[in-house]
């Protein structure tokens, strides 16, 4: 008897442990036809991590010996793209940032963050990397240049999932209900965090290492104000 996963958005414990999953598979190949970077915006509740799961699994090189276990039994399993664990696989969930304080604070959670992501990267990533990652504790860019480097030094391109890439700056600019747009500015200057990263993630983008990108949120509000740092990104909502 199947289960449901209500509330699950893991695509390897539902393919693996007998939950329900609705085959949304064959999508995987008209993401791969519509560009290297995109943007996908839905509302809240709408499977959009459990996309960015599916996306994970299926290009991971890590979880190439159990593709017919993941994928056997679906659409893309039956007719893959030449694209199925290819890559090495980061993920960014933004909705785990915490936006309270001043941008020097949220800076400081935001590089924390992306530093354990990248941690974690090399850790997953130990048997193919043949150069060690340098983590940078106080600047998480320069942390994710040495990733690209050691990306770079294999037969493999790195694939970005960004999950929720609005959410906590949406948080922060409605800060207690009330509307508190310069602390959102402050993360989008010139200087600001986030629009750095966005800058970096661009810039390895052109021959650095990093081929594709899929990044989900629930406004183009934020890829507006950041797109002089990131305007290479095709919205396809």
């Amino acid at each position: 008897m199947f289960k449901f996963p209500y509330g699950n958005s893991d695509f390897y414990r539902i393919q693996t442990n007998d939950y329900f999953y609705v085959d949304r598979s064959s999508h995987i190949r008209l993401i791969e036809d519509a560009g290297d970077q995109l943007l996908f915006l839905r509302p809240r509740r709408f499977g959009k991590s459990l996309l960015l799961s599916m996306l994970e699994n299926y290009y991971d090189v890590a979880k190439a010996s159990e593709f017919e276990r993941l994928f056997g039994d679906l659409a893309i399993g039956q007719n893959p793209t030449p694209k199925h664990n290819q890559y090495l696989v980061m993920k960014w969930d933004f909705s785990n940032i915490n936006p309270e304080g001043g941008a020097s604070q949220i800076q400081l959670r935001l590089y924390r963050y992306i530093n354990r992501c990248i941690q974690d990267f090399a850790e997953h990533y130990q048997s193919w990397l043949l150069k060690p990652i340098h983590i940078e504790p106080e600047d998480a860019i320069d942390s994710f240049l040495s990733l690209l480097s050691a990306v770079r030094q294999t037969p493999y391109r790195l694939y970005l999932l960004i999950d929720e890439y609005d959410n906590f700056a949406n948080d922060l600019m409605m800060a207690r209900s009330d509307i508190n747009p310069e602390r959102y500015k402050a993360l989008l200057s010139t200087e600001g965090s986030l629009k750095a990263l966005f800058r970096a993630v661009k810039s390895a983008s052109s021959g650095g290492g990093l081929e594709r990108v899929f990044i989900t949120g629930v406004s183009p509000v934020l890829m507006s104000d950041i797109t002089s740092a990131y305007n290479v990104a095709e919205n396809i909502y």
